[in-house]
């Protein structure tokens, strides 16, 4: 009995020694680890120092650089900025941070609209530039160089007077012009014309001889053309005014 208690107390004790052992291989473990972060910590410290290092020696040449031509510049405007002039330029930049988000917003705002007008202003141009195409191929800004030409012909005819007569007369010539554009006169005018090209096809035809002029008086609308063109020859003698020795002698006949 008491052999297989002693053996029963040497194994509780040789799991305690294990139990015992493994805490202190985790807490060795541990240790390790806590060892092995510090190390890497350390070196990459060192590494950052030496980097750090290594860009301040790069650096310092391009500061002292900057510092001196910063001294050189504030040498020539010393005369002109002071530095109260400067400090009181930053308080306002600082007074007006607000401003200057808003602006900042605004031009983002105007930003973004560019961006979505974009398509719509190409379309607009392409459209454009198609439209003025279809005009010059029908022959438009010709017209209106032409016209420009005529412009100038009539600026460089007429004086300003003329003008101003002419202005004085325009519900006259307007009513001239209407009167002369209803169907009944365009209607004359086209037979005129028809008539004219007719007779100058036939002019060696016609008969010439006074014989010949008188037989063509017995057809009535020969004789009624000409009761017609007596009446407005008269209308027009009524708007010429009659000379001095015109009126004289119609006096003495009266």
């Amino acid at each position: 009995m008491a052999t297989t208690a002693t053996v029963v107390m040497e194994v509780d004790q040789l799991a305690a020694l294990n139990a015992k052992l493994d805490a202190l291989t985790a807490q060795i473990s541990g240790l390790t680890e806590q060892v092995t972060y510090l190390r890497e910590k350390a070196y990459k410290d060192s590494r950052r120092q030496q980097e750090m290092a290594e860009l301040m020696e790069d650096a310092t040449p391009i500061v002292q650089d900057v510092y001196n031509m910063t001294v050189d510049q504030l040498e020539e405007i010393q005369g002109y900025v002071a530095l109260e002039d400067i400090s009181y330029l930053l308080k306002r930049l600082a007074r007006n941070t607000r401003t200057f988000t808003g602006m900042l917003d605004q031009l983002e705002s105007a930003q973004d609209f560019v961006k979505d007008a974009a398509p719509l202003v190409n379309d607009m141009m392409e459209q454009s530039v198609e439209t003025l195409q279809q005009m010059e191929h029908k022959g438009y800004f010709g017209f209106a160089r032409q016209a420009g030409y005529i412009m100038d012909k009539i600026v460089s005819s007429f004086s300003e007077e003329d003008v101003r007569m002419l202005g004085d007369n325009v519900v006259l010539i307007l009513n001239t012009v209407k009167a002369l554009t209803q169907p009944e006169i365009m209607n004359l005018a086209g037979n005129l014309t028809s008539a004219f090209q007719a007779a100058e096809a036939q002019a060696d035809e016609l008969p010439t001889s006074l014989f010949g002029i008188m037989g063509q008086m017995r057809d009535p609308d020969v004789r009624r053309g000409l009761a017609v063109t007596m009446q407005v020859l008269k209308t027009i003698s009524r708007q010429q005014p009659r000379s001095h020795a015109e009126a004289k002698g119609n006096g003495s006949r009266n």
